[in-house]
């Protein structure tokens, strides 16, 4: 069988550190341990149906959703791939209540907000699953000559002791602010889209040789689809600007390109990952379902804010509905909830005019 011999990540993260003569080469360090807990994380997927790893944990996380083995697995694996990386400072997760200290004197100049597998309640049916990160420079001072390393006669090695632990106000941070963000999906096969801030690039797991190569290079949305996703399941608790909107795009209108398909698969990576290369918009608006969940289901910092930077350096464009673009919101709490509407540039102008009630 042939083998890809093109650029794999880890050299695709070397020629972005070359960019920057300034580099110390620790985001480098950091991508590339998060990728290695992909891997793992990946492999445990592909076997779920053969080993006991599918079903319930009997855990509840902070959400109040039950937790499913694999997600279980998963958090752990980033946690503690991630915990003596020397990289970050602290981290938060979508199945932890607080923050997550780092192992004392491995503390690292960046933080990481991630949901470990998202789309989970899919896990038993094979549908795509995929897992969602973020990251930000702290906020703190670290308080260390570079981030507790020295230079030895031997080569490099950890000084412990010398940074600072991370705190919640250093993960508290706006979207704008991230310097690297993406996913990894595991579907028909398992693909790692991100950027750093220079453009969304996706690469796709060969098993065989166990490494990333670029498959998906510049990737750009395209500026209009025809193609929405959202539960219509919600209808009766959506407001009227969002049912109205829903309904234009039903409408036949050759000139406009409408009617709009429906695509909606139920797992926020895959949905997304659809949207971004073959164009869509996504919406999970803020609706009165469930009054504890007034601004709907999603979450800014491990969820909205770091598949906004993805979008928007595709081209696209990520708001809220009610005025706010997401990478503009400054978080207040670990877990807050935003509306959701994500996509083609086009159609989030479009679906703005609605939401504002301006159309």
């Amino acid at each position: 069988m042939h083998r890809p011999l093109g650029i794999t990540v880890s050299r695709h993260i070397m020629d972005l550190q070359r960019m920057h003569p300034e580099a110390t080469g620790d985001l480098s360090g950091l991508l590339s341990e998060l990728i290695v807990a992909a891997k793992t994380i990946s492999a445990e997927v592909n076997m779920a149906g053969l080993a006991d790893v599918l079903g319930m944990s009997g855990k509840t996380n902070i959400q109040g959703e039950e937790v499913q083995k694999l997600d279980e697995f998963s958090n752990n694996t980033i946690k503690r791939r991630m915990a003596r990386c020397g990289y970050v400072c602290v981290m938060t997760s979508e199945e932890e209540e607080g923050i997550i200290p780092v192992s004392e004197g491995y503390e690292g100049k960046y933080t990481l907000a991630f949901d470990p597998l998202d789309g989970s309640s899919n896990i038993d049916v094979n549908v795509s699953i995929g897992t969602i990160f973020s990251i930000h420079r702290r906020r703190s001072d670290d308080g260390a000559a570079p981030f507790g390393r020295r230079r030895t006669d031997t080569g490099e090695e950890w000084q412990p002791g010398r940074s600072k632990a991370g705190s919640a106000e250093d993960l508290l941070q706006k979207g704008k602010n991230q310097v690297a963000a993406g996913y990894i999906i595991y579907g028909s096969s398992t693909m790692l889209v991100f950027t750093t801030g220079e453009g969304v690039h996706g690469f796709t797991l060969d098993p065989s040789v166990g490494e990333f190569y670029l498959s998906h290079p510049e990737i750009k949305i395209p500026h209009k689809s025809k193609y929405f996703s959202i539960n219509e399941g919600n209808y009766r608790y959506w407001d009227e600007n969002i049912r109205r909107y829903i309904a234009y795009l039903k409408e036949q209108d050759k000139e406009s390109g409408r009617p709009y398909s429906s695509r909606y698969i139920g797992s926020l990576v895959a949905d997304f990952h659809r949207n971004l290369i073959s164009g869509g918009i996504f919406l999970y608006p803020k609706d009165n379902k469930n009054p504890a969940k007034p601004s709907g289901k999603l979450r800014l910092l491990y969820e909205a804010a770091p598949l906004a930077f993805v979008v928007e350096q595709a081209g696209g464009r990520a708001i809220t509905g009610d005025g706010r673009e997401i990478m503009e919101i400054e978080p207040e709490e670990l877990h807050q909830r935003v509306p959701l509407i994500i996509g083609c540039r086009y159609d989030i102008d479009e679906a703005e005019e609605f939401l504002s009630g301006k159309r």
